[in-house]
């Protein structure tokens, strides 16, 4: 997330929430990039992985 925002300029908060937003639509896209950076050994397991 932090290269959505990471040396940016922002005219308000609106706009900086708005690249944070585009970033979240396109990791929506990519459930393997989220699964490889976030799914750590130690996390509980709550459910079946798909």
């Amino acid at each position: 997330m932090n290269e959505a925002v990471a040396n940016r300029y922002f005219r308000d908060l609106e706009e900086m929430m708005e690249a944070v937003a585009e970033r979240c639509r396109v990791l929506a896209q990519d459930p393997e990039t989220l699964r490889r950076h976030t799914l750590f050994h130690w996390w509980p397991r709550t459910k079946e992985l798909a």
